[in-house]
């Protein structure tokens, strides 16, 4: 992974993109890998409720775009 990719995670993950919901609370992170080794996607749970999952889409450059749904 390059260090713009890391740059990018951590920048991800301390921005409100990854926020729970008003009134919940973040229990659990699951994450799918790609066949590759590189993420696809982050599941968000409170408990056994899913809040949101982010979803990587890479570019051949390496470059991606989080979508949060």
């Amino acid at each position: 992974m390059s260090r713009w990719a890391g740059e990018s995670i951590h920048d991800a993950i301390l921005s409100t993109l990854t926020s729970a919901p008003i009134g919940k609370k973040i229990t659990k992170l699951i994450g799918t890998p790609n066949p590759d080794g590189t993420i696809a996607t982050i599941k968000a749970y409170q408990d056994t409720e899913l809040l949101f999952m982010l979803t990587f889409t890479w570019n051949a450059d390496g470059t991606w775009i989080i979508t949060r749904t």
